[in-house]
Formats: structure tokens, C-alpha cells, sequence
């Protein structure tokens, strides 16, 4: 055991006391530590935190196994998805087995603590995304793109009505690990998923998709802050802040210092020797892992019964480095960067081999919860499989023995009681839902807000008008700006806005508020109306870089003379705007992109446009984690996960076999003399036609900038036939691609012929 006490080091970005900063050191307990599994009550104990927090128990095993992901419905009762076949053993056998399930768990007597539960849906194929809605729960499956409804219509807590809400017959091929993970209904009445280029709006059962013009890249987990500003994190590439800067309707934007150096490195105080990069990936001088690899699970405290400095935070786990980070999210000008509010240290550091945090939340009763999966193997199979770094490890440690468990924490505070009032929305009327609109917790006003939309009752629409315009609200003299803000997203869900209210929050003392009245107004920018043009370019000089740059983003699009010499003004009146000039240049870009496309395509086989338009899909659903939107790789902090495709002479060279064998085989570096972080898997799991299709698309778009031939799924055929000679099959050392393996792979086939 290594008992080293390591000091403090630097400075708090919070005012903390001195003697909080002496009493809350990072201790790493053991460079080498046991897997042997904990109870939660030894696993709690194991828990490091700074002064005044607590861990309690709230559920745990049998009670729930495998946890990924929970939400609250309108009553506080807790849906959560069970993972029951995730990685059982490191080839990841029976993965895709019916047996997970959406538990259903009730605290009968509001003591915190979870007394009853019951299956809510079962025979699932490792259900990712859960969403109460109303008085049914939407919930999407691995591998399926539909999205289905299930309500419990006799009060047993067993769903026995199941509807298809979204229908998508396609099939997900991509690893688990890169397909949605969540769904959001958010302030502005879209529900959002953490990939790919769709947002829904829920309308008479169904939702209906609107498609976005790039692709989001999250994974595991979505939050949003108190202004409908949503944020992301991408496990793949280590980067624990993606999409921060702009809506996802604007497209995508992301900058390099979007999050601190020091925010995407972790602070474990055990060994983690099972990180998927190995002996590189780890301090040397306590094996501790040295650089985000897995963040997931991401939320911000919007709550009220927490220290007040802790609002608003962000808060990502790290369930490889067995850690919570905490930030703190500074706007600077209109650009948003997280920086760390912890020095040398994490807000959360367990010393139980374990402890998997892959999920955060605020609670109703205003704790922090989080999701244990309390699993053995946390990196999927296409990582972990024979011949790996990995594989290795879980068989010395036998990891593949820990599952079957999970538990679901809250942390509290010393100096603070929990809402004691147990949440009763789906039973009370919708003039009692208006008065949760100004509730401290911010779970309380998005439940009632989506409630009101869903119920829609117009006879509310003079109250909701009132609190919008900040005048005497329900509770209160006059509604906060955050109040305000519910009010007219509320009325623009119901379709009951009107141009009176939104000149009057255009003109709002509240930049929010102002920012918040450009957006909704973008319902009449699609629409021509010159009054509300007319009305937007008058605050062309908002003394808020915020409202300016959403002014930018809605009227952009609109082609009116007024629109577009509005957004001209703004861009000549704020050169020295870093998000405002990016995303402009970028939306340009991308339509010139597109644009370019259209007319090169023009001399292109249908047969060959279709492959790579297939590949355009995959390559923005999975490829862009590593490789970056348009193949010129993605920096984190002075490191890339993976080699650029664009200009890449293995990718629009004339060598039309080498790129088939890479996805075949897998790659790990050192590649043209770089080390990069990560090693890209196999692909042979996948058809001829998708290997076609994605090398066609890396090797012939405008978007990556390569221009070479397309790989037909007849050539992948053949050199997988060939490949099949060869034993193994390991992912190959890049040197051993490039400088004469193929040579003996083709020697050693021909002396079995």
C-alpha cells in the first residue's frame, strides 16, 4: 500500500478559508490498488471531499444493477436505466442480450433513501436515454434509432402501454460507446440528444425531428444552465466541454481554450492502471492517470440547497480515473470557458477500484446525485479484447467478476437542510405550476414549464404574461430574470406569444432576458415580419456581447436587405468578438462547403455519390470524435487522440488496398514520427459496403479536402478474404503496416496456396 499524503498545491479560484484549504488535500491511497468490491457503506468511506460535503446512499444493489442514467417525473418518483449486459467480460460477451431494464424506485417516506421498486420496463437492449414527459417516459434502446413511450396507466409501476414516438428504421452500427446518450428537453421546448443532427419538439404523442446542419458530437450525458445554454462532452477524444459556445442549431463551434488545460486533467488518489492508453496515460510516480480519457455524465448544479458558490458550477465525472471535476464556467466577452476550480486536487475522488461515476444530476430536494455503475470493466470490448493493454489488466485484477451492482448517491451539505416538500406535479393544477416558475431549484421550474406547454391551458396566458414582463408574480413582488425567462419560453410553447410581450423583453433591463427575446424571436424572423426585423435592428448596440451575438445568429439565415445589413453592422461593429466572427466565418464556410459539394458531385456516378453521401454519415456519426469535422484532428491541450485524415497520403493516395487494411486491422502510433493518445480499433466488424462507404467519403470530399478515387465494397471484400489467412489479426503496429507488413501478408498467403 502507498500511504503519500500530497499537499495542496496552488491557489482556489473560490474563496475558500485557510483552514478548508489545509483540511481538503488529495491523499493517494495506493498506486496499485485491489479490485475486491466494497459495500456502498466501505465505498462511501473511501470517498474524498472537501469540508462540509457528505456521500449518502439513496439505492444499490439488488435494488439496482448496472445504472447508467436516471430522471425524476413530475412527482419526484426516479426512473433509472440499467445497463444489465454492459461488458460481462472483456470480449463483451452477451452484450446484446433483451435483458436490461428501466427500474422504477420510490421513496415512500422522503427520507432520501430509495424503500421501493419495481420494473418498469423490461427485455431491453441497454436502454441510453431516459425521458419522463409528462406521465409517460421516453426511452431510446442501443442499436435502434426509434424512440418509444411507455406509460403505467393502473398505478402498479409496470408500464403497460408502449408507443412509438419517433420512428427511424435504420439501425446503429457504431460501438455503443459512440451512439446517444441522453435526451433533454430543454428551455426552449426542443428535446435534444447528445449526437448526431437532430432536435425534436414534442407535438400530439409524437416527436417530430428538425435536422440540424451539423452534427453534435457529445456522448454520454447533456446538461444545460439556468439560460437553456446546453452542454456537451465527448469521451473519445478526452475533452470534457464540447458545443458550449452556441446553440446547435447555429451549427457547430468549438474553440481550443474553451475549457483550461488544467480542467481535462484529473487527480485520482488511486492507481489507475485499467486507463485504456496504458503505462503512458499515468504518472509515473504514483500510476495515477494523467489526462481526461473518459469524461461522461456531465451536469451543472442548479440547485438551492448547496453552498452558494457551488451554483452554477459544472461538475463531469471520470469514471476510468474514478474522479468529479468541478468548473467554474466564466463569460468573457461572450465566449464561455470553464476553468478549475480546484488546484492539483478533484472536487470527488474515490479510492474504491470500482467506483464508476458516469452520470451527475441535480435532485428535487437539491442535492447532487450520481450514478455508481459500480462495474468492474468500464472501456467496451473493441478496446479491451485479447492481444490489448487492457486485456491483460482485467484478467490479472478479474475485473470481468465485478458486475452485477450499482449504486445512486446524493452529496449534501453540513450547512444546509434538503427540500423536505415531496414534488406532486402531475397531480396539480396548472395555476400551481406557474408558482414553481420562481422556485429556487432549477428541476422544479423545468418540470413545471414542460407541464404547462404539455397541458397547454390558455386561460393561463394573462398570468404568464405578467410574470414575463417582470410585473407581481405568484409568490413574489416582481419575477427574477430566470423567471422571466420560463415565462416566455412557456408562451412560446403554448404558440401564445405576441409582439407586444417580446418588444418588452427585447427592451428588459436583464441582458438574459434580452438575449432570450432575439432567440423566440426567430418565430417571426422565418416569417418575413419586418416590424420585428425592423424592431432587432434597433438594438444592434446592446451594451451585452450576448444579446449582440444572438442577434447575429437568429437573423442571419433570413435574406431580407434589413436581416442581412443588421448582421453586416454587427460584424464591422464588433471585429475584436471572437465567438461572433468564428461562427459567422464558420457558417459561411460550411455553406460554401456545401455549395462546393453539390457542383463536384455533379460528375460523379450516382452509384459512387450514394457510397459517399453513407459515408458523410458515419465518418460525422463516429469519426469526427477523433479525427475532427473535417479530418484535421482535434487538439486537447498539447496532445491529439488521433493523426488528421486530411492531407494524409494513407487516405488520397493511390494505394487503394492500405487504407481497406487500416479499418480492417485497427492502428496504433507512433504514425510519420507523432505518438497519439489513442489506438483505433478494428472495424472488421463492420460490413464491406460501411468500410467503402467512410474511406470513400475520407478520401473524396470537399469537407476533409482529399481528392482521390472511391473504395468500392467489392475491394474491401477481397482484402478481407485475404486477411482471413493471416492468424491473429491484432491491431498492427503502424511501422508494420507502412514498411512491408502487406508485403509479408501477401507472401505468407501465397505459401498456403
Amino acid at each position: 500500500m502507498l500511504s503519500v499524503l500530497l499537499a495542496f498545491s496552488g491557489c482556489d479560484k473560490r474563496n475558500t478559508s485557510d483552514s478548508e484549504k489545509e483540511s481538503f488535500r488529495r491523499e493517494v491511497v495506493d498506486k496499485d490498488p485491489p479490485a475486491t468490491p466494497l459495500s456502498p457503506e466501505e465505498s462511501i468511506t473511501k470517498m474524498q471531499l472537501p469540508p462540509g460535503y457528505r456521500v449518502e446512499l439513496v439505492a444499490s444493489e439488488p435494488m439496482v444493477q448496472e445504472p447508467v442514467a436516471l430522471a425524476w417525473d413530475g412527482n419526484g418518483r426516479m426512473y433509472v436505466a440499467e445497463m444489465n449486459t454492459y461488458m460481462k467480460d472483456a470480449q463483451g460477451s452477451g452484450q446484446f442480450e433483451r435483458t436490461s431494464r428501466i427500474k422504477l424506485l420510490e421513496d415512500t417516506d422522503w427520507d432520501g433513501k430509495m424503500d421501493k421498486a419495481t420494473v418498469f420496463v423490461d427485455s431491453l437492449l441497454l436502454p441510453r436515454a431516459i425521458l419522463p414527459v409528462g406521465d409517460q417516459v421516453l426511452v431510446q434502446e442501443t442499436n435502434l434509432k426509434h424512440i418509444w413511450s411507455y406509460r403505467d396507466t393502473d398505478g402498479d409501476g409496470v408500464a403497460d402501454k408502449k408507443e412509438m414516438v419517433f420512428r427511424n428504421d435504420g439501425i446503429d452500427l457504431r460501438n455503443l460507446e459512440h451512439q446517444n446518450g441522453g435526451l433533454l428537453w430543454n428551455m426552449d421546448n426542443w428535446i435534444y440528444p447528445t449526437r448526431d443532427n437532430l432536435r425534436y419538439k414534442y407535438k400530439d404523442g409524437e416527436l417530430v425531428a428538425d435536422t440540424l446542419i451539423d452534427n453534435m458530437t457529445g456522448q454520454w450525458g447533456i446538461t444545460a444552465n439556468d439560460y437553456g445554454r446546453l452542454f456537451f462532452s465527448e469521451a473519445g477524444p478526452g475533452l470534457p466541454a464540447v458545443q458550449i459556445e452556441q446553440m446547435p442549431a447555429y451549427g457547430a463551434l468549438n474553440f481550443k481554450d474553451q475549457f483550461t488545460p488544467d480542467f481535462a486533467v484529473p487527480w485520482p488518489v488511486i492507481g489507475t492502471i485499467d486507463a485504456q492508453g496504458g503505462k503512458g496515460a499515468l504518472r509515473p510516480e504514483d500510476n495515477t492517470l494523467n489526462h481526461f480519457t473518459s469524461g461522461a455524465g456531465q451536469s451543472i448544479y442548479r440547485g438551492d440547497r448547496m453552498p452558494a458558490d457551488m451554483k452554477g458550477d459544472y461538475f463531469i465525472p471520470e469514471p476510468v480515473g474514478r474522479i468529479i471535476k468541478r468548473g467554474e464556467i466564466v463569460n468573457n466577452n461572450g465566449k464561455i470557458q470553464i476553468q478549475n476550480v480546484y488546484q492539483g486536487k478533484d472536487w470527488l475522488a474515490s479510492a474504491d477500484m470500482n467506483f464508476r461515476p458516469i452520470n451527475t444530476y441535480t435532485g428535487p430536494d437539491g442535492a447532487f446525485y450520481i450514478v455508481d455503475m459500480y462495474h468492474g470493466i468500464i472501456q467496451e470490448s473493441e478496446w479491451s479484447g485479447p492481444g490489448t493493454y487492457l486485456y491483460g489488466i482485467i484478467q490479472d485484477k478479474e475485473l470481468y467478476k465485478n458486475r452485477g451492482m450499482g449504486r445512486i448517491y446524493r452529496v449534501v451539505h453540513e450547512d444546509f437542510e434538503l427540500n423536505q416538500k415531496r414534488p406532486n406535479l402531475l397531480n396539480e393544477p396548472a395555476s400551481k405550476l406557474i408558482t414553481y416558475l420562481e422556485h429556487p431549484n432549477g428541476w422544479w421550474r423545468d418540470n413545471a414549464q414542460q407541464l404547462l406547454v404539455l397541458r397547454n391551458d390558455k386561460s393561463l396566458v394573462p398570468t404568464l404574461e405578467k410574470i414575463a414582463l417582470g410585473e407581481k408574480a405568484t409568490l413574489s413582488e416582481k419575477s427574477g430574470p430566470v423567471t422571466r425567462i420560463h415565462a416566455l419560453w412557456t408562451l412560446d410553447g403554448m404558440g401564445a406569444m405576441n409582439k407586444n410581450i417580446l418588444f418588452q423583453a427585447l427592451a428588459d433591463a436583464d441582458p438574459e432576458v434580452r438575449k432570450a427575446a432575439v432567440w423566440i424571436s426567430e418565430i417571426y424572423i422565418r416569417q418575413n415580419d419586418q416590424e420585428v426585423i425592423q424592431k432587432l435592428r434597433s438594438i444592434k448596440n446592446d451594451p451585452s456581447p450576448d444579446v449582440r451575438i444572438q442577434l447575429m445568429l437568429s437573423l442571419r439565415e433570413n435574406k431580407t436587405e434589413e436581416a442581412q445589413a443588421t448582421v453586416k453592422y454587427l460584424l464591422a461593429a464588433n471585429p475584436n468578438n471572437e465567438v461572433m466572427q468564428a461562427s459567422y466565418n464558420s457558417f459561411v464556410e460550411t455553406h460554401r462547403k456545401i455549395a462546393e459539394e453539390k457542383e463536384r458531385i455533379k460528375n460523379i456516378s450516382p452509384e459512387d455519390r450514394e457510397l459517399i453521401a453513407k459515408g458523410a454519415v458515419i465518418y460525422k456519426q463516429l469519426c469526427t470524435n477523433c479525427h475532427g469535422p473535417e479530418g484535421k484532428g482535434i487538439q486537447v491541450g498539447e496532445r491529439m487522440p488521433a493523426p488528421p485524415l486530411a492531407g494524409s497520403p494513407r487516405m488520397q493516395g493511390s494505394d487503394r488496398i492500405l487504407p481497406i487494411e487500416i479499418l480492417l486491422h485497427g492502428l496504433k502510433g507512433p504514425i510519420d514520427g507523432v505518438e497519439y493518445t489513442d489506438m483505433m480499433p478494428s472495424m472488421a466488424g463492420q460490413s464491406d459496403e460501411w468500410i467503402a462507404a467512410v474511406l470513400s467519403y475520407v478520401r473524396n470530399s470537399s469537407e476533409v479536402g482529399n481528392n482521390a478515387s472511391v473504395i468500392k465494397p467489392e475491394e474491401v471484400k477481397q482484402v478481407r478474404e485475404r486477411i482471413k489467412l493471416i492468424p491473429g489479426g491484432a491491431t498492427l503496429q503502424y511501422l508494420e503496416v507502412h514498411k512491408g507488413y502487406r508485403t509479408t501478408e501477401r507472401n505468407w498467403a501465397k505459401e498456403q496456396e
